[in-house]
């Protein structure tokens, strides 16, 4: 009698050493793995990028299975802020104050060409991409996207979760990032 292959897989365990009933690894890879596979993503969606987004959330694609189950309506209880359509100049001071409000650490995904670049939108009242208000780690290029590049741009903010040290948000660096962004102010 042939025995099956389980249906799941189990996650990979962070770096470390390990023996019979020991496990050791750094502190920060253990909150690296937590955070990555615990991410509450905020939406801000303005058009058709956001319709693909909810097939995303839905039963055949399921970004719930990530770790996002939960989304956050509210800036203050979100860490990913999902910037999806096309983004007027006037709505540039809102996305901004919603990352703001986003308590530390915050990653950014600008999904869509819209939110990328501008779009096909080269217009006076057009943003010409969200990373001109606020700093963008993760590019999803599509017009609009399918599920399956949202879901792989999601894979890869959990990739950058997951490796982030943890004292990488107190850095002189990441506070340069920030004051040329205009979120905090040269002191």
């Amino acid at each position: 009698m042939e025995t099956s292959k389980p249906i799941y897989s189990k996650v990979d365990p962070p770096e470390g050493y390990s023996s019979p009933g020991l496990f050791a690894t750094s502190f920060d890879k253990v909150i690296g793995l937590a955070r990555s596979n615990s991410i509450w993503p905020l939406p801000f969606a303005t058009s058709c990028c956001g319709i693909e987004f909810m097939a995303t959330m839905g039963a055949h694609y399921d970004l719930g299975r990530f770790g996002a189950e939960r989304l956050s309506f509210s800036p203050r209880q979100a860490d990913l802020l999902m910037v999806m359509g096309t983004i007027a100049k006037k709505m540039g001071p809102v996305v901004q104050q919603v990352y703001e409000q986003m308590a530390e650490p915050r990653w950014v995904i600008a999904v869509g060409a819209c939110a990328s670049s501008g779009g096909i939108f080269d217009t006076y009242s057009v943003l010409q991409g969200i990373d001109r208000i606020v700093p963008v780690d993760v590019y999803v290029p599509g017009c609009p996207p399918r599920p399956e590049q949202i879901i792989d741009g999601f894979m890869r903010i959990q990739d950058l979760v997951a490796h982030e040290p943890l004292r990488r948000r107190y850095s002189d660096e990441y506070r340069e990032v920030l004051i040329k962004y205009g979120i905090l102010k040269k002191q």
